[in-house]
């Protein structure tokens, strides 16, 4: 037998009567007062961050779980995640004075693992990514009894974070527009259900990541899709599949989505703190850059316009990337590559060339006797269009440019690696290495590769984040044809970036 599937009405009963609050908050809906004077519209920014785990999460979880039976009560429950899905779930057992086992990937950080057992859960280590955990979980679920609690894809859990959305409209009159981040879509899911049901003419538009854009993905394809690797810079989002039940309610039910970069993500973190002074995590900034982004493209003047701060559970070191990257996620900065020559007075005569502007970053290293090739940064007033008059300027004056504002190697690596190319030709070829931030995952890299190949080329730096984007050239002589065996028998993700522009300009 087919179990009926929820209807619109169904979603709403549900949202309406979800006895959550006496655990859950009604948080506050902010008015962003600076971006707002900046965009030309009303944007207010709603402070899910004032939950107790500092997360929308919560709703979702504790609404699953308050309609549980007694006898599922009494059993106990169980979920994977290495983010707030976990929280949730652990701070509504202790709630309800239930057994709650979490199960973790074994690259979560001690914080995150520690903020679960802080609520009294079991935690249980288990598999290197978020499906092998769930895929375990499940196993224990039907092993020991315990009730599986999804992290989206459950009408009870889309319904408990459906609640932000009749929040919303008690908190605002004449709403234009509402952003949403989309992971697997739970969040998205139960707000646009409620919203269209009860008011259409207000938008819905679902807000992802570029680097995991797997509902945009579902909605081309007619169905879900696995995108495989996603970045985890905003890792609440980082999800590779949509779920089938939020993909069929939001098919039905949002008017668009928007992807953002990770740059345009630390622009909307910096945003939220120059207004409010909270942290937003990548994932929670995510929707105020969607809405920003959508506000620009469409050229709109005027209305309400809301964006979900859906978590703050953000690592200290992550900003350090936040920091270095959201004036260029602003276009209020460009990076570029240019070739000068090697004499006396050329870094002079290179900044007259750019006029009154003001240069934020310049890297150099002696490599040659004629000419030599620097990094620079330099502030903008008018986003790209003004990085395109500046490569006109420095050309016309006889110099080669490389804009590399939109190039995530030279922003994440190369910048740091300037420093003249090497003497003699050597036959290498670049990959792009994602790491478990663990103690054991270089060991195992160097492990594997033994004897096999020579590094000629290592770069890493540790951003706070769950993963590391570790840099690697490999001499090849000899050996080229077996390369692309090699770095996939590694086990961590990998793609190959010897064509990159950045690494030919810099240190090729």
């Amino acid at each position: 037998m087919v179990e009926k599937q929820l209807d619109a009405q169904g979603y709403l009963k549900k949202i309406l009567l979800a006895r959550i609050y006496d655990l859950v908050k009604v948080t506050p809906l902010q008015k962003l007062d600076t971006l707002s004077s900046r965009l030309g519209v009303n944007v207010l920014l709603k402070r899910e961050d004032y939950q107790h785990i500092h997360s929308f999460k919560l709703r979702g979880a504790y609404h699953k779980i308050k309609n549980l039976d007694d006898a599922q009560l009494k059993a106990g429950i169980i979920t994977a995640s290495a983010g707030n899905h976990a929280q949730g779930v652990a701070l509504s057992a202790k709630n309800l004075g239930i057994t709650a086992v979490i199960v973790m990937p074994t690259t979560t950080p001690d914080l995150k693992i520690d903020a679960v057992r802080s609520y009294g859960a079991e935690v249980v280590l288990y598999g290197s990514c978020f499906n092998e955990s769930y895929d375990y979980a499940q196993q224990l679920s039907k092993k020991k009894g315990l009730t599986m609690i999804p992290p989206y894809d459950d009408e009870d859990v889309i319904a408990g974070q459906g609640t932000i959305a009749h929040e919303l409209i008690g908190q605002c009159d004449n709403i234009d527009t509402i952003y949403v981040q989309i992971g697997g879509g739970g969040l998205a899911a139960g707000i646009a259900v409620y919203i269209k049901s009860l008011l259409p003419h207000i938008k819905v538009i679902g807000v992802e990541s570029e680097g995991s854009a797997c509902m945009k993905a579902a909605l081309k394809a007619g169905s879900p899709v696995d995108i495989g690797y996603v970045s985890h810079f905003a890792d609440g989002v980082a999800v590779s599949k949509a779920g089938t039940e939020t993909f069929r309610v939001l098919s039905k039910y949002i008017d668009d989505i928007v992807t953002c970069s990770n740059d345009e993500i630390c622009a909307a973190m910096k945003d939220i703190f120059d207004d409010t002074r909270a942290i937003a995590e990548p994932s929670g900034a995510l929707s105020l850059a969607g809405l920003k982004k959508y506000v620009r493209e469409h050229n709109i003047k005027s209305g309400n316009h809301i964006a979900i701060l859906s978590g703050a559970n953000v690592k200290f070191h992550t900003l350090r990337m936040v920091a270095e990257r959201c004036d260029v996620g602003e276009m209020a900065e460009g990076i570029m590559a240019v070739e000068i020559p090697e004499k006396s007075g050329a870094f002079l005569d290179l900044t007259k060339t750019l006029g009154d502007r003001v240069v934020t970053e310049f890297s150099y290293r002696y490599s040659q006797s004629d000419k030599a090739m620097v990094f620079a940064s330099v502030e903008l007033t008018d986003g790209k269009k003004e990085m395109v008059e500046i490569g006109k300027a420095l050309k016309k004056n006889g110099y080669t440019v490389t804009d590399l504002t939109d190039d995530t190697l030279a922003k994440d690596h190369m910048r740091y690696m300037v420093g003249g190319h090497p003497h003699t030709e050597l036959n290498e070829r670049l990959f792009l290495f994602e790491f478990p931030a663990t103690a054991n995952a270089l060991p195992k890299f160097l492990e594997t590769l033994g004897d096999a190949y020579n590094i000629t080329l290592f770069h890493f730096r540790i951003t706070g984040l769950e993963f590391c984007s570790v840099l690697c050239a490999l001499d090849v002589t000899g050996k080229e044809d077996n390369v692309l065996d090699f770095v996939k028998s590694v086990g961590y993700p990998v793609e190959e970036v010897t064509d990159n522009a950045a690494y030919r300009l810099f240190v090729k």
